[in-house]
């Protein structure tokens, strides 16, 4: 018997997977950001009443520790959903009432008058 070759074997391995097969990844939500946190990215912060907040980076963490709303900050998700920034439905706009004409009596006349 021959010895394969460590690359032998994971080439044949994943060869033998289905097409149709997708990989799933668990993310997190940034607290701060609403960003995706892939594994292996971002810091855990555990508050006193034992509250954890996930943040995809220091500068998310520190924005937090000073209070900063992030609704005030352009490039966070709260800023675009207040100020209706990306999705963009055509159909679903508001439509505009216009003023509809009625006639008021007054008193001591009629409508005809």
């Amino acid at each position: 018997l021959k010895a394969r070759s460590r690359r032998q074997v994971c080439t044949r391995s994943v060869r033998s997977l289905p097409a149709s097969v997708t990989m799933v990844i668990k993310t997190d939500l940034c607290n701060y950001t609403e960003y995706r946190i892939f594994p292996g990215h971002g810091q855990k912060f555990i508050a006193k009443d034992a509250k954890v907040h996930f943040f995809i980076s220091a500068k998310a963490d520190a924005l937090f520790h000073q209070r900063i709303k992030p609704v005030k900050l352009r490039w966070t998700q709260a800023w675009r959903r207040m100020n209706k920034k990306g999705k963009v439905e055509e159909g679903a706009k508001k439509k505009t009432r216009k003023a509809q004409k009625f006639q008021k009596a007054i008193v001591g006349m009629s409508l005809d008058d």
